[in-house]
């Protein structure tokens, strides 16, 4: 479907990134069980989930699914300005000067990648960070397995974005563990955002399917217009997307308009024009508050990386003593058990890797 949905793209279109629901549903009941914990931390100043942070100084490995060697190295050079801000190494294969660069597949046992690109399945996505790793996060081809997909660029193989570079780093920052910038909880945008239609709109799409104004010039407001082409969202992945987070684990700093991970959203999405939620960076480079954010993450200096470890080290035994206890609110009392195992194997292996 990728070659068809891709084709029909057009310059203006809205492609925003979003997991399938069964991946979106497990990161979803993961996290409510987080909510639970009740260990303190002192938390980052960006929207970050801390259990889902790489070790600073490491050397994450990208390998490849697809594309030929033009592409992986645009891929690699897009990710220069983000590794340039950071103490972290994006190591993309053995002798990528070459043409030489890791690739993994479906059928892999062990990792090739932490982070595994692709570049077949409809959409622009990426998980959050160490749950690239998680095997437990997981729907069919996408997931933290060895053999899953973790992240998206749909279609890049045949028709890239004007913005391609913006989307490379937008995705490779949420594999680094960025949420999105219109997430914040002291940002604007949960009440800037036009949720719902204009009254009277008539569901009017174009031959695409995309939804558009009616005849009266009434507009769909955001849950409709991302019903249709090309993102096909219903309600529930919408708000899990688009909606203000909200998680204890998450501290934010002040709303960035200028960060590469807030979307430039069509003037339909606003109630306001000039709204306070758009974006006045270019929506390519990363902004100073992206770098700073980086810098937060994966410091270089030693003292500020022995916090940051030890901290690790505390948000795992907290992780550890709260599988014990009972899980309450939850579909399956058994998934929940995995996903805390795995949630706390994940960090103890990442805490291992160099």
């Amino acid at each position: 479907m990728t070659s068809q949905w891709a084709a029909k793209l057009a310059s203006h279109d809205l492609v925003l990134d979003a997991l399938p629901a069964d991946v979106e549903r497990s990161i979803r009941q993961r996290n409510t069980w987080l909510r639970n914990l009740r260990a303190s931390s002192q938390g980052f100043e960006f929207v970050l989930v801390d259990v889902s942070r790489w070790n600073p100084g490491q050397h994450v490995r990208v390998a490849f699914d697809g594309g030929d060697a033009a592409l992986r190295r645009d891929v690699m050079d897009a990710t220069r300005e983000i590794t340039d801000s950071c103490n972290l190494t994006l190591d993309f294969g053995p002798n990528t000067a070459a043409g030489q660069f890791r690739t993994w597949s479906s059928t892999d046992a062990e990792y090739a990648g932490e982070i595994r690109v692709s570049f077949e399945h409809d959409g622009y996505f990426s998980l959050v960070g160490t749950d690239s790793v998680n095997p437990e996060i997981s729907g069919g081809p996408i997931g933290g397995g060895p053999g899953q997909c973790s992240l998206n660029l749909g279609g890049f193989t045949i028709n890239r974005p004007n913005n391609w570079r913006g989307v490379v780093r937008h995705e490779f920052l949420h594999a680094l563990s960025f949420h999105h910038a219109h997430q914040n909880l002291r940002g604007p945008c949960e009440q800037e955002f036009r949720w719902e239609d204009d009254e009277g709109y008539q569901r009017t799409e174009d031959a695409r399917g995309a939804f558009v104004n009616d005849s009266e010039g009434r507009r769909p407001g955001i849950y409709t217009y991302l019903s249709g082409f090309p993102n096909f969202w219903d309600k529930t992945k919408v708000d899990f997307n688009l909606r203000t987070e909200d998680h204890p684990d998450v501290v934010v700093g002040p709303f960035d308009p200028h960060s590469v991970m807030l979307y430039r959203f069509p003037p339909l999405f606003y109630k306001n024009v000039p709204s306070a939620c758009a974006p006045q960076g270019d929506g390519e480079s990363l902004s100073e508050g992206d770098k700073r954010g980086l810098q937060l993450l994966y410091p270089g200096v030693v003292s500020q990386i022995e916090t940051l470890q030890s901290r690790r080290e505390t948000v795992l035994a907290a992780v550890d003593r709260a599988q014990s206890t009972e899980s309450q609110g939850f579909e399956s009392s058994a998934s929940v058990a995995r996903l805390a195992r795995a949630t706390a194997s994940t960090m103890r292996n990442v805490l291992q890797m160099r």
